[in-house]
């Protein structure tokens, strides 16, 4: 039930998110709207006001905004042209397509700018987890639980600024300041605090509390080879450590929370976008893409992990969703603003005809990815295929 529900409010929310964006810009510019729908198929409920039918239908694999002269201007009586999408200028017919991918990542961007207000930010703290046989933080005595204070003089607070100097420092010794539990055996002394045991007298022993002490020491990086998120093989300076993994929550102000907000934004739309690129490039793999089970799987886990993960969840989903239908492929909101490319170009629209061939086209590419994913989901259920789910972060 959890999966289900979750899958509902993630694909319903975004859906939901993504209409309103061409729903509210193009009511600003008198547009008529018709329809807006939650899902495909035969209208299951809804409620009509103000000449629009709001509802729900069949199939909730997406959604839809119909307005009055969208499909063609040809329908449009003399007397509706002021409202009708075909009659309006097409700097205002590409912001109203235009307005749904961006509301994708204006939604997203509002999620972690709350989140980040709510509970803080979290910083990972250069904290040593493992370390790897025979590297150079081996060999120069860094161990487990170490935490890194400065590296050549420079202040450390978190481990992405330790992985940002040792990546930027090529194989030139790094002279670290280590914080480290006082490796002695603290000294036990013996209470003079009596309790009876058994009905004999004995003493109670208390330890001293660990007293931590700071070491320094001189690592070279060595060039090595690794793998980026997108499964690449690359060549980086490292010293052999992973964190351990230990946050602190940092409370931050509304200005620098906003900050974070469209930092965090932009690094998921310059992921995505390269992802993207590596598909074509074919160094990510069709097979690792997934479709509305997939979706679901993982909407269903992190809801079980809190509101919190679900919400940051659908953040990343709605940049995905965002960036996908930015793609110019016929049918998507990138294929509509192509064509408005097109048009701008030549000072004229398509006609009917090529547009028509041109939805056809972008429907059988759309088939097509449908049923890569819906496969790709299917052999992850029966086991063919790994899933993404299962490994650990």
């Amino acid at each position: 039930m959890t999966t289900i529900w979750a899958f509902l409010v993630v694909l319903s929310g975004l859906i939901l998110v993504h209409e309103f964006g061409h729903f509210i810009v193009a009511r600003a510019f008198g547009v008529r709207v018709l329809k807006f729908s939650i899902g495909f198929g035969p209208r299951v409920w809804g409620i009509i006001k103000n000449g629009t039918d709001y509802c729900i239908s069949l199939v909730p694999l997406g959604g839809f905004v119909k307005m009055l002269g969208e499909e063609s201007a040809s329908d449009v009586l003399p007397e509706e042209e002021e409202e009708s999408f075909a009659h309006k200028p097409l700097w205002q017919r590409a912001l109203i397509v235009a307005a749904g991918p961006f509301s994708n990542f204006l939604f997203a961007f509002l999620v972690f700018f709350v989140i980040v207000i709510i509970y803080g930010s979290p910083i990972l703290l250069p904290v040593i987890g493992d370390i790897a046989p025979h590297s150079p933080a081996m060999k120069a005595g860094i161990k487990k639980g170490d935490r890194i204070i400065s590296i050549n003089g420079i202040k450390i607070d978190s481990w992405e600024e330790l992985s940002s100097i040792i990546k930027s420092s090529g194989e030139n010794p790094l002279t670290l300041i280590i914080e480290r539990d006082n490796p002695q055996t603290p000294e036990k002394e013996m209470a003079n605090e009596d309790y009876n045991k058994g009905g004999k007298t004995a003493q109670k022993s208390v330890s001293h509390p660990h007293k931590r002490q700071l070491i320094t020491v001189t690592v070279t990086p060595k060039i090595s080879a690794t793998k980026n998120i997108f499964g690449e093989q690359i060549k980086v300076p490292l010293i052999g450590i992973t964190a351990a993994g230990d946050l602190r929550i940092e409370r931050v102000n509304p200005f620098k929370a906003l900050y974070i907000a469209l930092q965090k934004t932009w690094e998921m739309i310059d992921m995505t976008f390269k992802g993207i690129i590596k598909i074509f490039e074919r160094v990510v793999p069709i097979s690792s893409l997934g479709g509305p089970i997939l979706i679901a799987q993982m909407a269903g886990k992190q809801a079980e992990l809190g509101i919190i993960n679900l919400f940051f969840f659908m953040a990343l989903l709605s940049i995905n969703l965002g960036f996908l239908n930015l793609l110019p492929i016929p049918v998507l909101d990138g294929g509509h603003l192509f064509f408005y490319l097109i048009e701008a170009i030549i000072r004229r629209p398509l006609s009917e005809k090529q547009m028509e061939y041109a939805q056809k086209v972008g429907f059988v590419i759309l088939g097509a990815i449908m049923l890569i994913v819906f496969y790709n989901d299917i052999m992850r259920i029966i086991g063919i295929l790994p899933d993404p789910m299962s490994s650990s972060p």
